[in-house]
């Protein structure tokens, strides 16, 4: 099982905006690396080669977009990040302003995928929806397909597993400062509770942690 990450800054400004003392892209790529995502794709125009150059020395590619729309542009990562890593089950759709994402929550999101790989997931902090969205790379294409329209209008009529994680990053993105985040609130234990004991009969119980929603709930 491998879990991607494309991250779709909408410019170069975005890209290489300050994210306390780092470029926003950088942090959102190094956030990801340490939570566990491989292939790291960034679909954004750099003519300059400054993305590229901020990116120096990190496990990300940059994959033009052409004058393709946002959904186009998390479908042409998905599609690069498939290629890179042939075993890639699914990828996690980045918005380029979410610098403050926590590795953790980019951890849990994988091990739901590990319990439950056809489904998508998304990271919630006290009820509001966040990101990254974690995307099962068998569906990316079909979710994806719209030329129109924005991500978060597509993911409004997609069923997804809830992670109630608490993280602050999941929710305020750039428009934040990150010594002006709310704090941290994560679960009392791992999303999927604890281990169970062999033979015992919690190992025949539900995951705890996990609900489905119909995303803008």
């Amino acid at each position: 099982m491998t879990v991607g990450a494309v991250i779709v800054p909408v410019g170069v400004e975005e890209a290489l905006a300050d994210a306390s003392g780092r470029t926003a892209v950088r942090r959102i790529v190094d956030a990801a690396w340490a939570g566990g995502a491989i292939p790291i794709v960034v679909v954004v125009a750099d003519p300059g080669g400054r993305i590229a150059a901020a990116l120096q020395g990190s496990p990300a590619s940059v994959v033009e977009p052409g004058h393709a729309s946002e959904l186009q542009s998390y479908r042409a990562g998905a599609a690069a990040a498939g290629a890179a890593v042939r075993d890639t089950t699914a990828v996690l759709l980045w918005p380029g302003r979410m610098t403050w994402t926590d590795p953790e929550t980019v951890t849990s999101l994988i091990e739901a995928h590990g319990r439950d790989p056809r489904s998508l997931a998304r990271p919630r902090r006290a009820g509001e929806s966040g990101w990254p969205v974690l995307l099962p790379i068998e569906q990316a294409a079909d979710v994806l397909a719209g030329a129109e329209g924005t991500v978060e209008e597509v993911l409004a009529t997609c069923r997804f597993v809830a992670l109630e994680l608490g993280d602050p990053g999941s929710v305020a993105g750039l428009e934040v400062a990150l010594d002006q985040l709310p704090d941290y609130a994560g679960p009392a234990e791992p999303v999927g509770g604890p281990p169970p004991e062999w033979g015992a009969a919690a190992a025949d119980q539900p995951e705890r942690g996990l609900t489905e929603e119909r995303a803008g709930s």
